[in-house]
């Protein structure tokens, strides 16, 4: 039997949270075990839901995914946060080393086939 990767996604817009679950269920082997729609929620999320793979948005008021992500790598090593943004990667300066070891994926790139990659590249 095979077990579905658990994906958190975490992002402040309703509209992509929503994509993202269109994609995630239509992606063989990965679940959609919840959402967030900012930086404290998902905290809390990935805490109580112990997802394997988050999805989080670069830019959210408050609490923002490059602050979040920084702590889910220190709190939650084994979880793989991968960063999403409608940004290049290159106009993203992450602020610390651990949160440059973290993937960034531009949502419009962001598809089934990309979620599957991802997981295979960089999975713990």
């Amino acid at each position: 039997m095979t077990v579905d990767v658990r994906v958190l996604t975490v992002d402040d817009q309703a509209v992509f949270r929503g994509l993202a679950r269109g994609v995630i269920d239509a992606t063989p082997g990965f679940e959609s075990v919840g959402e967030a729609a900012g930086g404290a929620e998902a905290l809390e999320a990935v805490d109580r839901l112990a997802p394997q793979l988050v999805l989080l948005d670069v830019r959210m008021p408050g609490l923002d995914g490059l602050e979040v992500a920084r702590r889910l790598r220190l709190t939650h090593p084994d979880t793989l946060v991968v960063l999403i943004s409608i940004d290049e990667p290159a106009d993203l300066t992450p602020p610390s080393p651990i949160v440059r070891s973290v993937p960034l994926v531009r949502k419009q790139d962001f598809g089934p086939r990309l979620l599957s990659r991802i997981w295979r590249e960089h999975r713990a």
